[in-house]
């Protein structure tokens, strides 16, 4: 077992009352240690003076004060490693950007304890992962669906995770869907202007603004709530219809609140669900005389529900410079496309 490492702090002048707070101030970035690490640092008597741990995050502290932070090396946790492969679509010492296939968990549970993008991470980071509150694990910030395909961002570092999870919270992430839809949402449909929380912007596009939260009666799923549960919303654009008269469309979403199924709930809220959706997306089919048989056959058969995070774009928490990544539809769904078009 290796020994930890020890940061000696001196608090500077006019420092705020609290150790914590003390120490969030004077500690230095490159030490990666955010708030939460220090918090928890304090709590299992990380943190010293003159030899004396100092466990109450409030204890006070003056100028001069010389603090003792021991950082033990990250523990190892119990998830394995598996070499899985990767879509990776950018990597660095901070953070590393993935393609997520359909059909991979993104994070360990009861009924998937492996082959999750957690599992993949963990062997093709390696060494790399600096640790997230004293764990040598990736950072999620964000999800999605075990059966939607495209990018997600994770962290290597505290420091990043902290500085990504902020700007999940704030809704300040640009990330862009494509989605498959039965029906073709048209922003002038008095029906759909006429719903509750939905209306028409510049552009042709959709706004959906609605409260999202458990339904009342199948715990597993999500429902639009007339009251309680959280505000979500969405904004949609279709960018090709299929079928004479269009009998299907494909669209782009995006989030400015990311809940648990938001673009799935809310497209199904306005009567164009997702085609291959099971849960949400209703029993209505595609009309075989409006895009053939073939293509109602297709998309009756298709797997899952047809929805790929496309965009994602952020600033880097240690940079400071904007990402924007991008990646393409996959086979599934362009093979479904290229059905719809025929």
């Amino acid at each position: 077992m290796s020994m930890p490492r020890h940061l000696t702090v001196v608090i500077g002048p006019n420092p705020p009352p609290r150790l914590d707070k003390a120490l969030a101030r004077d500690v230095p970035e490159q030490a990666g240690l955010t708030r939460s690490r220090l918090a928890k640092l304090i709590a299992e008597g990380g943190v010293s003076r003159d030899g004396v741990p100092l466990t109450e995050a409030r204890a006070k502290v003056a100028e001069g004060d010389t603090i003792e932070i021991a950082i033990a090396e990250p523990a190892q946790i119990a998830t394995r490693p598996e070499a899985i492969a990767l879509t990776v679509v950018h990597e660095d010492a901070h953070l590393i950007v993935v393609d997520k296939p359909a059909g991979m968990v993104v994070h360990p549970a009861p009924g998937s304890p492996s082959g999750t993008l957690v599992n993949a991470l963990l062997a093709h980071c390696g060494d790399s992962l600096s640790g997230i509150g004293g764990e040598r694990r990736p950072g999620i910030v964000h999800r999605i669906d075990k059966d939607t395909s495209g990018l997600l961002v994770v962290a290597k570092t505290d420091k990043a995770h902290a500085g990504l999870a902020a700007q999940f919270a704030a809704h300040s992430v640009d990330r862009r869907y494509r989605a498959l839809v039965v029906g073709l949402p048209d922003a002038g449909d008095p029906r759909l202007r006429g719903l509750a929380g939905v209306s028409a912007e510049p552009g042709g596009v959709l706004r959906i603004a609605t409260q999202i939260g458990r339904h009342r009666t199948d715990r597993q799923r999500q429902a639009v709530l007339p009251g309680g549960g959280r505000h979500a919303v969405t904004r949609m654009q279709v960018v090709e219809r299929f079928g004479t008269p269009p009998a299907a469309a494909l669209v782009e979403c995006w989030l400015e609140t990311g809940r648990t199924h938001q673009i799935r709930v809310h497209m199904a809220h306005i009567g164009h669900g997702l085609i291959g959706d099971t849960v949400y997306g209703g029993r209505r089919k595609l009309s075989a005389r409006a895009v053939g048989e073939t293509a109602a056959e297709a998309a009756a058969a298709f797997p899952r529900q047809a929805l790929h995070a496309a965009t994602l774009g952020f600033v880097h928490p240690e940079t400071g410079e904007h990402c924007h990544f991008a990646a393409p539809l996959p086979a599934d769904m362009t093979g479904l496309i290229a059905t719809l078009r025929g």
